[in-house]
């Protein structure tokens, strides 16, 4: 419930979508990566970008693996790594001395 005020109703607005969000992350993740998988090209990387920058010769990695293992390696390392800034974030919080 809301007073009507349209500040109320964004702020409930949002955590209904943040609640729906925090009990719906698996949807997300399988969406995302399978969006990612079909928007990929059938050859070459034409299109394709990384969020993840490794310093490794993308190319001789993706000539070796394949793009569609690529493109799952680097997604497995983003979720690895905004799980451990969760976990460091927590530790420092708690940390009083």
């Amino acid at each position: 419930m809301t007073c009507g005020d349209s500040r109320c109703k964004r702020e409930w607005h949002r955590k209904r979508c943040a609640e729906w969000n925090r009990k719906n992350a698996d949807y997300f993740r399988s969406n995302y990566l399978q969006k990612k998988l079909d928007a990929l090209p059938e050859r070459g990387t034409r299109g394709f970008s990384a969020r993840f920058h490794s310093g490794l010769p993308r190319e001789k990695v993706q000539e070796v693996i394949g793009i569609k293992h690529l493109v799952i390696m680097e997604y497995l390392v983003q979720l690895l790594w905004r799980r451990f800034q969760e976990v460091i974030s927590v530790k420092v919080a708690v940390r009083t001395g």
